[in-house]
């Protein structure tokens, strides 16, 4: 069957062409690969996604805050000090009677974020003699008084700013007198991305060979107690180096050390008081001491605010607030460092990369959930690297990868149509061994409706065809399952180096039957290991016979025969080998059965008997008779009437008797059984009443045992009564007169099953120890002992098989003990029946 469908498919294959697939997918793979990777390069090294990295980088910044540094004081010239003070700009010597109050409580540093480049108004200084006691200033302005304060707090830094001036950028200092009282200098300027968001600044600044820092720079420097010159020569924290300024040319700005703040939080997050309150004395000097102060506007309307990453879309950071967080930031050793293009880059392509990889070797799910897996992890160590001070731009990659799981789906999904409209149109080929009907299609009668056909893309339709000959090839291989279980006889299906991959139930079973209950993935030759050696194939090939020859081609003419051999519970089988072979004739397997030919043996066994008793047996009395008849003929040779006739009479007698034997036993042989509920003790008193005579002429006398008591069983009660009057036969023939045979019944119950157990025993001479092993075998003459000799065994060996045959016809048990010279006893136990 097997090979008829491996013929029958490889007529609409044998022209197919093997394709490529993993060649096909695996260039696909790789010009997607290039294609990605390029994609990736380009993104990072052009910026191309810089608007959503700066989104993401602001939200998780935004979500980051940190506490304020306690030793930071931010002096507001806010809205309430305007409202009490007046209009802007305010006299300088107020802003020298600020300083002189805060110098006061001896604070690390002090800035003033407020542009001095021009000298103060006459009206300025007029204002500012109406408010104070000129004796006690005595003829200094306001541009003196400040110097003063400046020069006696030795700690304060002013800003600086940079313009242009016509020929590029130029710096603006304060006034000179307000330049010498500096305790140091340093740049304003906030570094605005194309968003116009406020992220970073440059440490250092400069033109024509100057440097200033910037202005936190500077208070950083006098708060770790370097002097005006150590501060004035710009050093930078040791974690820095400083680069030479070559290029001198006038109007030419040079930036450097550009670094990205590590944002404290939002506006209001840094302790600050306002000027009024200060200058009014209402503040604490304890609030200043061993504190950097910083002096600027945030009044609405005049502060220099900017928007950054801590505050909303609408919102801004005034200037002050923004150094405030830069200072922090120098305090505490923190920084942001963004990822270089480079670096981006090689962590975005190792992802994309191995991505890709799981393309290549993971199911689409599996291939899924790596992608989101990677993306997720790349969002996370974005994260986690920010809070360490590395910025890792992940957009890029993260759209790269959102966009490769698509692409690849794509072009597979286009392979998998293409492949699908191939092998359908080679299934559909296939000849249709099975009638084929739809079961959701079918009418009560039996008729197919009309198929209506919906609405279908390309991918469906071809899902359509695939799965109806994927049906088509679903129920073939049923049908061949099943008509593999169906087998009678024990059917294994093997690869071609012998190990079992497919067996029927019948297998199964008779592989427990020998202990050997592991069948699938198991080497054949193992498996037969047990069995005879073959006794059907040529004699010069038995002798180098191996049970691996079973998966030779050499041998498959002798073993497709059959060889025969006889396994360990003396069962003769007959043992068939057939290769296998695919659509394209390639050996793929084995086919082997194992036939139990015990049952076809053992009736040659026993015909081969049954020709050698009627040939032997039941031919000698009729010879005698003949033989007695032509005496007879001649006068000389004749003998007296009357022994002639009992001559006759004898061996007509032992005819009749061997006759009536072989009919018995071939009954009981037979199914014909005829069962009825009845009492055993009433067949057992029929055997006995039968046998009575046959005692009486022995002296030998009969005797029943059986309590009170019903002993219900279901027999044919012919054949029953007939195995008890041979056991009793047996009795009497083989015991000396004057003796007694005892029967007896009893009822027994052993667990759930009671049974009716019957006995009968003699007195007689015994079966020799060597005989008893052969009494229930056909044609065997059994000796009793050397008491017995004398007497003559004319039966031929059927009768005590004829008693095992009904016995065991009645799923009962027959046994016996005999000793020479002291007798035999026999025991039948019978199930009980419910009558």
């Amino acid at each position: 069957m097997f090979k008829l469908l491996q013929h029958n498919r490889g007529a609409s294959r044998a022209s197919r062409k093997a394709k490529p697939g993993r060649s096909i997918a695996l260039h696909e793979w790789l010009i997607l690969s290039l294609f990605l990777l390029t994609l990736t390069s380009a993104l990072v090294f052009f910026d191309g996604l810089k608007r959503l990295d700066q989104t993401a980088y602001d939200q998780l910044l935004r979500n980051q805050s940190v506490p304020a540094r306690d030793d930071i004081l931010i002096v507001a010239i806010d809205d309430f000090s305007l409202a009490e003070l007046g209009k802007w700009p305010w006299p300088r010597a107020r802003h020298a009677e600020l300083i002189r109050q805060i110098s006061a409580a001896k604070p690390r540093a002090i800035g003033i974020d407020i542009v001095f480049a021009e000298p103060e108004s006459s009206a300025l200084q007029t204002a500012a003699n109406a408010e104070t006691n000129v004796e006690q200033n005595g003829n200094k302005n306001g541009d003196q008084l400040l110097a003063q304060a400046l020069a006696t707090a030795n700690n304060v830094v002013l800003p600086l700013v940079s313009i242009s001036a016509g020929k590029g950028l130029q710096a603006v200092q304060p006034i000179p007198a307000l330049t010498q009282a500096a305790a140091g200098l340093g740049h304003i300027h906030i570094e605005l991305d194309d968003d116009g968001v406020a992220r970073s600044v440059f440490l250092r600044e400069g033109t024509q060979g100057l440097w200033w820092p910037h202005f936190s720079m500077a208070l950083y420097d006098i708060g770790k107690n370097q002097d005006k010159a150590a501060s004035n020569s710009r050093k930078l924290p040791a974690t820095t180096t400083n680069p030479q300024l070559t290029n001198t040319q006038a109007g030419i700005w040079h930036r450097d050390f550009q670094m990205h703040i590590p944002y404290y939080g939002s506006s209001g997050h840094f302790s600050s008081v306002p000027y009024v309150s200060v200058l009014r004395g209402e503040v604490p000097e304890e609030f200043f001491r061993d504190k950097y102060v910083l002096v600027g506007t945030t009044a609405q309307g005049m502060a220099d605010a900017f928007p950054t990453p801590v505050t909303s879309n609408e919102g801004a950071l005034s200037g002050i607030e923004i150094n405030a967080n830069i200072l922090a930031s120098l305090l505490d050793g923190r920084s942001i460092i963004k990822a270089q293009a480079w670096q981006t880059l090689s962590i975005s392509a190792a992802l994309i990369v191995l991505a890709l990889l799981g393309f290549l070797f993971l199911s689409p799910r599996a291939a899924l959930f790596t992608v989101v897996g990677f993306i997720v992890a790349l969002l996370i160590t974005s994260i986690t690297l920010l809070k360490f001070g590395f910025w890792l731009p992940p957009a890029s990659a993260v759209l790269v990868l959102i966009v490769a799981y698509p692409l690849w789906s794509w072009r597979r999904l286009e392979a998998a149509i293409a492949f699908l409209g191939e092998e359908f149109l080679l299934l559909d080929q296939e000849p249709h061994l099975l009638p084929e009907f739809n079961p959701d299609l079918t009418l009560p009668n039996g008729a197919q409706t009309p198929v209506k056909r919906a609405i279908q893309d390309k991918l469906e339709r071809h899902l359509s065809a695939m799965h109806a000959a994927a049906r088509r090839v679903r129920d073939l291989r049923q049908f061949v399952t099943d008509s593999l279980t169906s087998l009678p006889d024990a059917t294994m299906v093997t690869t071609t180096d012998g190990n079992v991959v497919l067996t029927n139930p019948a297998a199964i079973d008779y592989f427990k039957s020998i202990g050997m209950p592991h069948v699938i993935d198991t080497l054949v030759p193992y498996l037969f290991s047990n069995m005879s050696h073959p006794h059907t194939m040529i004699a010069n090939e038995r002798e180098n016979f191996s049970w691996w020859h079973i998966l030779d081609l050499n041998q498959s003419d002798i073993l497709m025969k059959g060889v025969e051999v006889v396994d360990p519970k003396n069962r003769d089988l007959l043992i068939k080998s057939a290769p296998c072979y695919s659509g394209q004739k390639v050996l793929i397997g084995w086919i082997i059965s194992i036939l139990d030919i015990s049952e076809i043996r053992q009736a040659e066994r026993r015909r081969d008997e049954t020709l050698h008793f009627i040939s032997h047996d039941m031919r000698a009395p009729q010879a005698s008779i003949l033989a007695l008849i032509e005496l007879q003929k001649n006068p000389k040779t004749a003998i007296e009437h009357e022994e002639f006739l009992n001559r006759i009479e004898k061996a007509s007698n032992t005819t009749l008797g061997l006759a009536d034997n072989f009919v018995q036993l071939a009954h009981a042989e037979s199914n014909e059984y005829r069962y009825s509920h009845l009492d055993f003790q009433d067949i057992l008193i029929d055997a006995t009443e039968e046998m009575w005579m046959l005692a009486k002429a022995k002296r030998i006398r009969i005797v029943t045992e059986i309590p009170e008591g019903e002993y219900p069983v279901r027999v044919d009660r012919s054949l029953m009564t007939r195995v008890l009057t041979n056991l009793l036969s047996n009795a009497i023939k083989y015991s000396p007169s004057d003796t007694i045979v005892t029967c007896t019944l009893a009822f027994e119950t052993k667990s759930l099953n009671d049974s009716i157990v019957c006995t009968i025993q003699d007195q007689g001479y015994g079966i020799a120890r060597s005989d008893q092993s052969r009494l229930f075998q056909r044609f065997q003459r059994l000796g009793h002992g050397k008491a017995a000799e004398h007497i003559k065994n004319d039966g031929i060996g059927l009768g005590m098989v004829f008693v095992k045959t009904v016995i065991d016809r009645h799923f009962a048990h027959i046994s016996f003990t005999s000793v020479p010279s002291e007798g035999t006893c026999f025991t039948i136990s019978i199930p009980a029946s419910n009558m």
